[in-house]
């Protein structure tokens, strides 16, 4: 929870200890009254006694319904709003007008209800109001809302409606009703990069069909069903604008593009075209790079990244100590560089990733956003796999790099991002973990809207639990050895006791 809201809540928290101490004080006084005298005396005494209690208990309970305290004990939270809409809220820096339309006889209506109430109480900007249409259909006429179970959010003049039960959809809807300025991601399309227009996905399973990721299926198949059309949609809830661009022919870029992004192109760039890229950097703009272990960079794009305070590196990064379930060359990370781009993250994987490495270029501050493990090495030839792990050195390996700074020439200063993969990001992996919150996470970064909050669209995806490689061998060792180990022994300790 942010600062803001333990801010708010402390004081609400101090109000019900001191209640709960006048009450506990009234009930021990009462205890110690002494005995009435008889007559007229004793039932006055009786009723200015019931008076002062009724009175103290009524002062009691007002205050403590205009200060109650929200308490959640529950383990999932599942009576607090989530992380992301709490900082959505308690970040606010402008006035916005909540009105929540509930149908009362909907038990997720009811609960989205409280939700944005407590909402309400996380900063003083989000005016919160609760309607039931059933009871005041004037009120729900008079906004034209026609629709049970919807948010209306009102600021600065622009209006937004959202039918919801979810207050992570609110939390987004407030994103886009705060947005002042219109940004738009631009997709180039003319190397055969994933279609942010295509929605399609399928699930991996490890061992079925021979189907992986690595060196050695990479250069075999191109999945066409992979698209980044969830990215697309993810783009939309938070009220970015997303079109597609070509750079065949060395067409400029428009300066309207505030990031371009380049995911999984398949086809190399013609010198010219590396120089509209160059063009619009040197102009200030901002860039995303996804780039695959078998892409081959063209000889002038590959001097731009680098003057750009990018290297990209040949081969697949294999860690065999932090990877996803069995597959040692899909990464895994869990620690990440103090940047912008990578607040909030926790787990993130990457299936079949190539080194990236920051380097040295005049006026550019690059930074490795994360890297593999200590144990991780790189391969290069997909037939002698295990031979090269013999031979090649062993060390941690950059799989991302943000730089920012001012090319040679230009007039303002760019920002970019190159990670060395793009599966996933793709359909099949953009919803699972931290792997959402990376992508959009850079892509606020690369807006220059790092210090807003980032959050994911909600994304239906089946329950999961995601174990590194070393976490799974921790609690085999645990499980499996010592938990039924330490019995044995206990067991042999009695017995020798015993004997």
């Amino acid at each position: 929870m942010s600062a803001h809201a333990h801010a708010g809540l402390w004081p609400d928290a101090l109000w019900a200890l001191g209640i709960l101490a006048a009450l506990v004080a009234l009930f021990v006084a009462g205890l110690r009254l002494p005995p009435t005298p008889h007559g007229w005396r004793r039932w006055t005494g009786r009723m200015l006694t019931v008076l002062a209690a009724a009175a103290v208990v009524l002062g009691a309970n007002v205050a403590l319904y205009r200060n109650d305290a929200h308490l959640d004990l529950t383990r999932e939270r599942a009576f607090t709003p989530s992380a992301e809409a709490t900082r959505v809220v308690a970040t606010l820096s402008q006035d916005v007008e909540l009105i929540y339309f509930y149908q009362k006889g909907n038990p997720a209506a009811r609960h989205a209800m409280v939700m944005v109430e407590l909402m309400g109480r996380l900063n003083p900007r989000l005016k919160v109001r609760t309607v039931d249409p059933d009871q005041s259909p004037a009120v729900a006429s008079r906004y034209g809302v026609r629709l049970y179970n919807a948010a209306l959010l009102i600021s600065d003049g622009r209006r937004l409606e959202v039918p919801t039960t979810d207050d992570r959809e609110i939390a987004l809807a407030i994103l886009r009703v705060t947005r002042t300025d219109s940004k738009t991601v631009c997709f180039v399309s003319d190397h055969g990069e994933y279609d942010i227009d295509n929605f399609a996905f399928h699930t991996h399973f490890e061992g079925t069909h021979a189907h992986s990721h690595d060196i050695q299926g990479m250069a075999v198949v191109q999945m066409e069903q992979h698209g980044i059309g969830r990215l697309h949609r993810a783009l939309d809830k938070l009220g970015i604008q997303v079109r597609k661009i070509t750079v065949a022919g060395a067409r400029a870029i428009a300066d309207d593009c505030s990031v371009v992004v380049e995911a999984n192109p398949r086809t190399q760039h013609a010198p010219t075209e590396a120089g509209a890229l160059a063009d619009y950097l040197r102009r200030g703009g901002s860039a995303l790079f996804l780039v695959e272990p078998d892409y081959v960079l063209e000889p002038q794009l590959a001097a731009l990244l680098g003057a750009a305070g990018v290297g990209i590196g040949d081969g697949v990064v294999v860690d065999p100590s932090d990877h996803y379930y069995t597959d040692e060359q899909m990464v895994a990370v869990t620690r990440y560089a103090r940047h912008p781009a990578t607040r909030f993250l926790a787990l993130s994987f990457f299936p079949g990733a190539r080194p990236v490495r920051p380097v040295a270029a005049a006026g550019i501050n690059s930074t490795a956003l994360f890297a593999s493990s200590a144990s991780s090495y790189v391969v290069t030839d997909r037939l002698r796999v295990e031979a090269q792990a013999a031979a090649a050195p062993h060390g941690a390996q950059p799989l991302a790099v943000a730089s920012e700074g001012t090319l040679a020439g230009g007039t303002r200063p760019f920002r970019l991002i190159v990670i060395g993969d793009a599966d996933f990001a793709s359909n099949s992996f953009f919803p699972y973990l931290s792997n959402a919150d990376l992508v959009l996470g850079s892509i606020a970064w690369l807006m220059r809207e790092e210090s807003a909050p980032t959050m994911k669209p909600p994304v239906e995806v089946l329950p999961t639990v995601a174990l590194t490689n070393s976490q799974m061998r921790w609690i085999f060792l645990l499980t499996v050895i010592g938990m039924p180990g330490g019995i044995a022994l206990a067991g042999v300790a009695a017995w020798w006791l015993r004997r």
